[in-house]
């Protein structure tokens, strides 16, 4: 986690003051069950929360920090500089508690409340997504298969489809932070041997949890796995957008490229460069970010009831990849909602290899004409290469075949090359992406 791919917003939930402050809550809400279950005298919470409640600055920390340097223990660390601030009740402060309790109690308050901004970011790009996708739904484009030509789609059509993805990502998201937002105040090895569960209940209600049903002193992690592969899922969203974007804003397709500002530089040596270094970016980060999900699922299995050698693992995890992803995904609204658009090189490209994106419909005609599938395919193909060759038109070469205007004549051959065919549907796909709101543009017609 490093200020240049950090967002304030995210990066304060990692930071000391949130953690001691969280710390804090956990106990305090504590004490208040205590005290109502009669096992801490009356007023404790009242003394410790009037007490305790004091901002965690510098000083504060400090002196956490100076005391885990003698004890080389951050709970107790924590707890010893509390019962400084607090005084004779603080004894009542972490009873029949566990360092786990605080520990992975406080860390499922902050994925959840990570998770929060991450929904919002996802949002942002959908919302940026959906614009843009309507802005575009009849621009017609190449849709390519292995990067090469294959048939007409439409821009709007592609970008429908990251937006669809990324719909997805969200209830991905919805889900890792139910599965997630769990607590655990069960004591030693779990057991609510010297705690009782009624402290739980109270404690989860109060920050937003849900009791975790069985704690092996730790909540089990096969939670946070299915966490942190949510967000690797989601950072491999962010990926496959910023690939087709860095693939569109090639100088030899130019079909769209993100958005140079005034007075940006590409290059410190060539002045004419425009570089997709946003998507390039992005492209980093969500490696940064998939990489916590393989430490993650590692971490499932801890010794017996509990180690800690996940502590370490999660400590860097959570910060760095709740950080990074939401600084991506930001990265990556802007990008779209200022992204250049390039119709006419779409269309430029489209017409490049001289109608062969038409192959298919050609073939289907032939075989709807009476010739075997094989040899109309052959048929077909045998034009096709020659288009490739020449650089000619795929229609011009098929008119002057008689094998094929036998089966499929001139002006119905004429007809198989209109655009607008290949976008009848363009209104279904957004009906199913963007439900009732899709609207209904009239189908392109052909260019001629």
């Amino acid at each position: 986690m490093i200020p240049r791919y950090s967002r304030a917003g995210m990066a304060a939930l990692w930071e000391p003051a949130t953690r001691f402050r969280i710390w804090f809550e956990i106990e305090a809400h504590a004490c208040e069950a205590l005290e109502t279950l009669g096992v801490v005298p009356a007023g404790t919470a009242k003394t410790v929360w009037e007490k305790g409640d004091l901002p965690y600055d510098e000083p504060r920390i400090a002196r956490i920090d100076e005391i885990e340097r003698e004890v080389k223990h951050d709970v107790i660390a924590f707890l010893t500089e509390l019962s400084e601030q607090v005084g004779p009740p603080a004894r009542f402060v972490h009873q029949g508690m566990t360092s786990s309790d605080v520990l992975d109690t406080c860390l499922a308050v902050q994925l959840t409340r990570a998770t929060d901004i991450l929904i919002d970011d996802v949002d942002a790009v959908c919302a940026a997504l959906k614009r843009r996708a309507y802005e575009h739904k009849m621009t017609p484009t190449i849709g390519r298969s292995h990067g090469i030509h294959a048939e007409p789609t439409t821009f709007g059509v592609k970008l429908a489809g990251h937006y669809a993805e990324f719909e997805r990502c969200r209830k991905r998201l919805e889900a890792a932070r139910a599965e997630i937002a769990t607590c655990s105040i069960s004591g030693a090895v779990g057991t609510f041997a010297n705690i009782d569960p009624r402290v739980e209940a109270h404690v989860a209600a109060k920050l937003g949890l849900e009791p975790e049903p069985v704690a092996t002193q730790v909540i089990p992690r096969d939670r946070h796995a299915a966490f942190f592969a949510a967000l690797g899922v989601v950072a491999g969203a962010v990926e496959r957008l910023a690939v087709e974007i860095r693939h569109l804003q090639r100088t030899e397709v130019r079909e769209a490229e993100e958005f140079f500002s005034a007075g940006q530089k590409g290059s410190s040596a060539m002045p004419h460069k425009r570089n997709p270094i946003l998507t390039e970016n992005a492209t980093g980060l969500a490696r940064i970010v998939r990489s916590a999900v393989i430490p993650a699922l590692e971490n499932a299995a801890l010794w017996h009831e509990r180690d800690i050698s996940h502590s370490s693992v999660e400590r860097m995890i959570g910060p760095d990849a709740t950080v990074t992803l939401d600084f991506a995904l930001h990265r990556m609204a802007g990008v779209v909602e200022k992204l250049v658009v390039y119709p006419e090189n779409m269309e430029r490209n489209l017409d490049l290899l001289g109608g062969l994106h038409n192959s298919q419909r050609v073939l289907l005609a032939l075989t709807q004409g009476g010739m075997s599938r094989e040899d109309a395919y052959r048929a077909v193909q045998r034009n096709a290469m020659e288009a490739w060759k020449s650089g000619g038109s795929l229609l011009e070469l098929l008119k002057a075949d008689a094998e094929v205007t036998r089966h499929v004549p001139v002006e119905t051959l004429s007809k198989l090359f209109d655009l607008g065919y290949h976008f009848e549907q363009v209104d279904t796909i957004f009906g199913r992406v963007f439900g009732d709101e899709a609207e209904v543009v009239p189908v392109q017609q052909s260019r001629g």
